[in-house]
């Protein structure tokens, strides 16, 4: 199958923490583009010879609005050659080339069963994709949870945005854990105690979708079978 690449053009940038920034970037050659909430693009970028080691794929942050345009959230990683060449060079009015959208990490075609939204750090964009487009079309669901691990409060991304979501969407849970910080009212630990924790009276069917690093993956898959739930139950977005 033919690989297709645009050329995208940034046309704004955020920067959303100390350590992220929000790219958006429009496709000209397409008057809308089209992909299902949960999907990603992959970059190419100048910092290789090789094709595939410029190769750089982030899940779109944004909903499908029928526009040209998408929404990416990226994390300056420490000697991270991709993001720091995305930091440092692109600027609004940037070219870069893009291809997709991609993967098949996206919402059950039958949605019966309760959606547990585990993250940490920028697997939150999938999960905002995905919430985003169910208020819109309002589309029937079950209840929602987005559990957002972080170390820090200033580490949470879009924390205003889901707050107003839970308000506002019926059966949409918003439940962010800090690790590190210890003047924080929320829930505090890992992703894994919130989960069990909502689960531990009334074992629901469920549909368990994972995003972020391999470690946080790794001990869901395993916490969640243990707990009985078929290894199908489980979709997951691996970062890094």
């Amino acid at each position: 199958m033919q690989e297709i690449w645009y050329t995208g053009i940034v046309t704004r940038l955020v920067d959303e923490t100390h350590n992220t920034r929000r790219f958006w970037i429009r496709i000209p050659e397409l008057e809308r583009f089209d992909f299902k909430p949960g999907q990603f693009v992959t970059l190419d970028l100048p910092i290789h010879e090789k094709k595939n080691k410029r190769w750089r794929s982030y899940s779109i942050a944004s909903h499908p609005d029928g526009t040209n345009e998408f929404e990416l959230v990226i994390v300056l990683l420490e000697g991270g050659v991709g993001s720091t060449y995305l930091f440092n060079e692109i600027k609004e009015g940037s070219t870069i080339p893009v291809r997709g959208p991609l993967g098949m990490f996206t919402l059950p075609a039958d949605m019966q069963k309760d959606l547990f939204l585990i993250c940490t750090g920028t697997g939150i964009a999938p999960f905002r994709s995905m919430v985003n487009y169910i208020q819109l079309h309002q589309l029937p669901h079950p209840d929602i949870h987005l559990i957002f691990g972080c170390r820090y409060e200033q580490d949470l991304l879009y924390a205003a945005e889901m707050r107003q979501l839970e308000q506002t969407l019926p059966g949409f849970h918003y439940i962010p854990t800090l690790s590190r910080q210890e003047d924080w009212a929320g829930k505090k630990g890992y992703v894994h105690n919130v989960y069990e924790e909502i689960l531990a009276g009334d074992k629901k069917p469920a549909h368990f979708y994972l995003c972020g690093w391999k470690a946080m993956i790794d001990e869901a898959r395993q916490r969640i079978t243990a707990m009985g739930y078929d290894r199908h139950d489980i979709h997951l977005e691996l970062y890094g």
